[in-house]
């Protein structure tokens, strides 16, 4: 068991893979547990969900610095930049980087927009010339930390879409000058799989067309659920999606808890945990919570029988450090990989 900002938890030595599933609060999956429990012998009620709905966006919210008032719930980052995709003119230049999530660009290129892939360092120069720009803060396959500031000062009059799936939780993020913010929970921020959430600015909430308007978006959701007329939020719950209710319990466990940390803390101490791994193996710094290692077949062969836990993206090891992490991890890597 390792302690963590006064939480527990449950994970074993060299767990270095929160970039693709975060573990929870000992406290949240046992907090999962007991609904299941509830679940299974019939108490469960649906409207019994909404107020883990409601915490959830609030504490997402915090995270990326927006009001609750404009961030849609749904279940997968795909789903919401679908919904953006959807409310934009179909010749749409979209400009993306080298190498990006495809759940972040796919949703552009399947309705026939020309996707641009250019360099993190080429995209500033190149904003001007397309009708938005759709980037992760941080990037999935090696932890590469987007410039935000650069990205702000260079983007003009140029819509931007942010992913930060792989960002929030560990990097302090003030986003309210992007147009439109996704990310997901089941990653750094310690929920099941199953949450997502979609900021807008106003202006950009008023192109976002809810072209998955349902019963949960309107402004009473059980007064929406039969009839005519079309009675949507008159905020970003306009956008949402029917939620899934154990991930919904899952994130309103946890994300509160990680809105209510000294985020500038949690940063260093996820950022020292990966460099260090780098300066072992004479790698300069990165500043980011994930790291991708290039590890002959012997290497990464050794690295999981010392019982490291990571992933292969992009034909490299990555590993992730967050708050649960400490220097024994980073010793396993090390001396594994010798």
């Amino acid at each position: 068991m390792r302690l963590a900002h006064g939480q527990q938890f449950d994970l074993p030595p060299g767990y270095l893979n929160t970039a693709s599933i975060g573990v929870p609060p000992v406290a949240a999956a046992d907090a999962l547990e007991r609904e299941v429990r509830r679940w299974r012998t019939g108490a469960a009620r649906p409207p019994d969900y909404d107020d883990h709905v409601t915490t959830a966006r609030a504490a997402w919210a915090s995270l990326v610095g927006v009001p609750p008032t404009r961030v849609a719930s749904a279940s997968n980052v795909s789903q919401l930049v679908g919904l953006v995709a959807a409310s934009l003119p179909p010749a749409t230049r979209v400009l993306t980087l080298a190498g990006e999530f495809t759940s972040v660009t796919f949703p552009f290129a399947a309705r026939g927009m020309p996707v641009t892939e250019v360099s993190a360092d080429e995209l500033p120069s190149r904003i001007a010339d397309h009708d938005l720009v759709a980037v992760s803060a941080v990037q999935s396959a090696d932890g590469a930390v987007l410039d935000l500031a650069a990205l702000r000062a260079a983007k003009g009059g140029t819509p931007v879409l942010l992913d930060v799936t792989q960002a929030a939780g560990w990097l302090p993020l003030d986003l309210d000058w992007a147009d439109w913010v996704v990310g997901a929970g089941y990653k750094w921020l310690l929920a099941p799989r199953g949450v997502a959430w979609l900021a807008a600015r106003p202006e950009a909430l008023e192109r976002t067309v809810p072209v998955a308007a349902n019963w949960f978006a309107a402004a009473d959701p059980w007064d929406g659920i039969y009839g005519m007329p079309l009675r949507l939020a008159p905020d970003a719950r306009r956008l949402d999606l029917s939620p899934v209710w154990f991930a919904q319990l899952g994130a309103a466990a946890s994300l509160p808890w990680l809105a209510g940390l000294d985020l500038a803390e949690v940063r260093a101490h996820c950022v020292a945990l990966a460099d260090a791994v780098l300066a072992a193996r004479d790698l300069p710094p990165r500043g980011s919570a994930i790291v991708s290692l290039d590890l002959s077949d012997e290497q990464a062969a050794k690295l999981a029988a010392a019982g490291v836990a990571g992933s292969i993206r992009a034909g490299r090891t990555r590993l992730a450090f967050h708050l649960y992490n400490d220097w024994d991890d980073v010793d396993l890597v090390v001396d594994s990989t010798r």
